[in-house]
């Protein structure tokens, strides 16, 4: 992935989830993305915890930013890996988060495995 394309795709995709801008969050994302996360079953009931497809991934987003109005996401680490990137940040309620994003060559997410812990 080299650390220069990861550090741009971090970057972007906080600034579009601080801005609370949908499409521009959703314009990370391939339309056949796959997203897994303990938040999809609070905030969607799917016992699965496993999105797919970017109109599910909408859905689930804009619940996501009605449900916390005052999210900001910090980033403090990004890891950059051959297909994937990591990047690790504080997130709603003071969380720490993990987020691997598989991306595919187009630039797209493919794949999101979110991981959360308790933050400082």
């Amino acid at each position: 992935m080299g650390e220069a394309r990861a550090q741009a795709l971090a970057q972007a995709w906080v600034g579009a989830w601080n801005a609370r801008d949908l499409d521009a969050i959703l314009s990370h994302y391939g339309e056949d993305v796959v997203f897994s996360s303990h938040f999809v079953v609070k905030l969607t009931g799917d016992p699965s915890g496993t999105l797919r497809g970017k109109a599910a991934l909408r859905d689930y987003f804009s619940r996501g930013l009605a449900a916390y109005p005052d999210l900001h996401f910090e980033l403090f680490q990004v890891l950059s890996g051959v297909d994937s990137v990591t990047l690790c940040y504080r997130s709603v309620n003071g969380l720490h988060a993990a987020e691997t994003m598989q991306v595919g060559e187009d630039g797209l997410v493919r794949r999101v495995w979110a991981h959360y812990g308790a933050g400082d």
